[in-house]
């Protein structure tokens, strides 16, 4: 055990966080996401919620603050202008727990697809809700 790191951060997501190197990406991906076929490793986390995966890693990790985007969401298949109860829950935690909190900015299916295989991994929660994955950028620390 660690002081005050979220319990949630196990070893293998704490390492991943901390060899990722300032622009690169991670995904909090929900149950339904493929994320063991999606590329990068999949670092599984079954029994969290992807919001609460999202505020411990918030706590250690800063967005990146020189993109307009450093936080996106998959658009809803049927009606891409839907914000999805998980997505809501999602910029809550950003508003509340980033250094330097931005609006979420939401990618077509599968442009969101194509860019979570590019990441340096997918954290793969137990979330139910639909649509609750989320692309975040790392930051620097001033």
């Amino acid at each position: 055990m660690l002081r005050n790191i979220d319990p949630i951060l196990s070893p293998y997501l704490l390492h991943a966080l901390r060899a990722m190197g300032h622009g690169d990406e991670i995904v909090i991906v929900d149950a339904n996401y493929p994320a063991e076929n999606a590329g990068p490793l999949c670092i599984r986390a079954d029994g969290s919620d992807a919001s609460a995966i999202l505020r411990a890693i918030l706590s250690v990790m800063p967005l990146d603050t020189f993109v307009d985007d450093p936080a996106l969401t998959m658009q809803p298949v049927d009606d891409p202008n839907i914000i999805p109860e998980a997505v809501k829950d999602f910029q809550t935690v950003i508003n509340e727990t980033a250094d330097a909190p931005r609006e979420i900015q939401t990618l077509e299916r599968f442009a969101f697809y194509d860019r979570a295989a590019q990441a340096y991994a997918v954290v793969q929660s137990g979330e139910r809700r639909l649509y609750g994955n989320i692309i975040l950028k790392k930051g620097i620390i001033k």
